[in-house]
């Protein structure tokens, strides 16, 4: 998950929420606040959650990864 290479679009998004101080503003950005409410949050992946917002993934991980001063490990 989280590593020295950052956050990256198979990150569990309940996952990056607990760990990355700022990044649940982020997902909430992208994706709504209905994510916090779902239990899909401890199983699905950025890549998925960009998916069923036609979103890019890429675009959400790199944002986060500037929160923890990471870079995309993909």
């Amino acid at each position: 998950m989280t590593t020295k290479t950052g956050i990256t679009k198979n990150s569990i998004i309940g996952d990056v929420i607990k760990t990355v101080p700022g990044a649940k503003q982020v997902i909430e950005r992208y994706f709504g606040g209905g994510c916090f409410t779902c239990p899909g949050i401890n199983m699905e992946t950025i890549a998925f959650g960009a998916a069923m917002h036609n979103m890019d993934p890429e675009k959400i991980v790199d944002e986060i990864n500037k929160l923890t001063g990471s870079t995309n490990g993909a």
